[in-house]
């Protein structure tokens, strides 16, 4: 007979004990682990993105946010309309913050600083959801350390925002498709795509590139259902406005953007792997292996994605013979590979090809819609492809990280386009009698936000006589190029014994036809100016839009 040891009676409980609590540890280290590969991630992409935020100078573009938000009530409301409706959502919510906090610096720039932090978490939260934790985690390092991302974390733009609720969208987008029509749950997961996907586009236009990619990837699971179906419907009935706001400004502001050339798709794909953020700063030295390296790994995940995905394809060619339940669970298994491709190539492929064919508007910062997109395949190639060592896998994310923190540190503190140089350089030389000009009228906007309304600096600033608005005014000029009639110019050369002639964004020499305009009619003020004075001294702050700074005097 089997000797079977027994527990002694009065150790019993012990025992029991240590067996509660070995079951108790596993879900706890696993509740802290789930946390941790979305904490983590956060936390750094948040000291990345507030770590010397205040440190650049405002450029015209945050100028103009900060101009248009001051305004109120109809007056915000033409603001708004005249900029054709883009980033809607975001002056508004601009104008509250200014309201309530005032508009320094760190104040403007939070909430951008914010919504990094939390297009990482829910890049980690997507890839926890579709793949595992590995992935999660990857992505989620690969995001936070990325110049894309952290440069429009630190500014006062729509950019960061759109980013955030983009892959919010795709959070709940997934969320939608993976529950069955009377699960628990839908209504709100309905409710939070249809959510996130309108603010992201009244956050700007680009952003509703993302509904295609999404509508491709449903057509794989060969069903879309009711509910996704009524979810997109919304999502574009509640953008019509937009279209049409958009339909009354036309292209006009956009005419300074050229057709895709070999050199912008080559930034382009620069700020969506995160190797370099061209013509805003310099690159350095690691960021073409940066680039070729963080290329091939994206074709390499790619490939490994698409190789099982084409073999599914070719098996179901007949796609008008009913499919066994069977079948529709391969595709449901291979669906995060598709949703993941069609977010990275949808986007970018329907922005280039619009810009040839209808209206320009590829921009690097295009780039930041399918970026996401990029760290999850980045990380699924390295971490969650099971052909992939384990020690190889991390290895590989730990050196693209290395290469894009050499590319992300010489950028704080650096301004591609320094406006409080130029203002502080002309409060410290100016003499009273003096005036100012700007070409074109939106360098005030910048010029302004530093001198200040009602300060002692706006006191001894020299008058502005082009636009002949008062230091008090707080008046949005966007894209406003005009220059002063001959009789108006010399009105002004009459009273201005010196003047100040600031001037940035002036036009493209060789750029398209209404920015040429700009540019022709930048040279004729500036000769008129040459003539009317006797002399003048030249500075220049920046380099990828430089302020110059021009003083004229008779």
């Amino acid at each position: 007979m089997t000797h079977v040891p027994t527990i002694p009676s009065e150790r019993l409980p012990t025992v029991l004990g240590a067996e509660r609590v070995r079951h108790r540890v596993r879900p706890d280290r696993e509740r802290i682990l789930s946390v941790a590969v979305i904490a983590v991630p956060c936390a750094i992409a948040a000291v990345l993105a507030f770590y010397d935020i205040t440190a650049r100078s405002l450029w015209l573009d945050e100028a103009a946010s900060v101009a248009i938000a001051s305004q109120h009530g109809l007056a915000l409301w033409h603001s708004m309309e005249h900029d054709g409706g883009n980033m809607l959502a975001y002056y508004a919510f601009l104008h509250g913050v200014l309201k309530i906090f005032g508009d320094g610096e760190l104040v403007i720039r939070f909430a951008s600083a914010v919504a990094t932090a939390g297009t990482v978490a829910l890049v980690s939260l997507l890839g926890r959801r579709l793949f595992d934790r590995r992935v999660a985690f990857g992505a989620g390092l690969l995001t936070a350390v990325s110049l894309t991302l952290v440069y429009w974390g630190q500014d006062a733009r729509s950019y960061a925002l759109m980013a955030t609720f983009i892959t919010a969208s795709f959070l709940a987008f997934v969320a939608l498709v993976d529950r069955e029509p009377d699960a628990p749950g839908l209504r709100w997961a309905w409710f939070a795509y249809v959510l996130s996907t309108v603010l992201a586009a009244y956050m700007s236009f680009e952003a509703l590139l993302v509904v295609p990619a999404q509508l491709v990837s449903l057509l794989w699971l060969g069903r879309p259902r009711r509910t996704v179906v009524s979810a997109f419907a919304v999502v574009i009935g509640c953008s019509l406005p937009l279209l049409v706001l958009a339909q009354r400004r036309g292209s006009g502001q956009l005419f300074w953007v050229p057709k895709p050339n070999l050199a912008q798709l080559h930034q382009m794909l620069e700020a969506l792997l995160s190797a370099g953020l061209q013509p805003n700063f310099h690159l350095s030295a690691t960021a073409s292996p940066l680039l070729l390296l963080t290329g091939v790994l994206v074709l390499a995940a790619a490939g490994a994605m698409v190789a099982p995905l084409v073999g599914a394809y070719r098996e179901r060619r007949a796609s008008l013979i009913p499919l066994p339940p069977a079948a529709f669970r391969d595709r449901r298994a291979s669906w995060p590979q598709m949703l993941v491709l069609c977010w990275l190539v949808v986007p970018v492929a329907l922005g280039v090809l619009e810009s040839y064919l209808v209206q320009p508007i590829t921009l690097p910062r295009a780039a930041l819609i399918s970026l996401p997109a990029a760290s999850l395949l980045l990380a699924w190639g390295a971490v969650g492809n099971h052909r992939v060592p384990y020690l190889v896998g991390w290895s590989t994310i730990a050196v693209v990280i290395a290469l894009r923190a050499l590319q992300l540190a010489p950028t704080y503190g650096a301004s591609p386009e320094n406006w409080r140089a130029a203002s502080s350089y002309v409060l410290a030389a100016a003499r009273p009698g003096d005036c100012i000009a700007f070409y074109p009228a939106d360098g005030r906007q910048a010029f302004s936000y530093y001198i200040g309304a009602a300060t002692p600096a706006a006191a001894r600033a020299p008058r502005s006589v082009l636009p002949a608005v008062p230091w008090s005014v707080i008046k949005p000029f966007v894209e406003d190029y005009a220059s002063p009639s001959s009789s108006a110019l010399s009105r002004i050369e009459s009273a201005c014994p010196r003047l100040w002639f600031v001037s940035s964004h002036r036009g493209q020499k060789n750029g398209p036809a209404a920015s040429r305009s700009d540019y022709v009619r930048y040279e004729a003020l500036l000769g008129s100016l040459t003539r009317g004075y006797a002399r003048h001294r030249t500075v220049s702050y920046g380099w990828a839009s430089p302020v110059r700074v021009e003083r004229f005097s008779r």
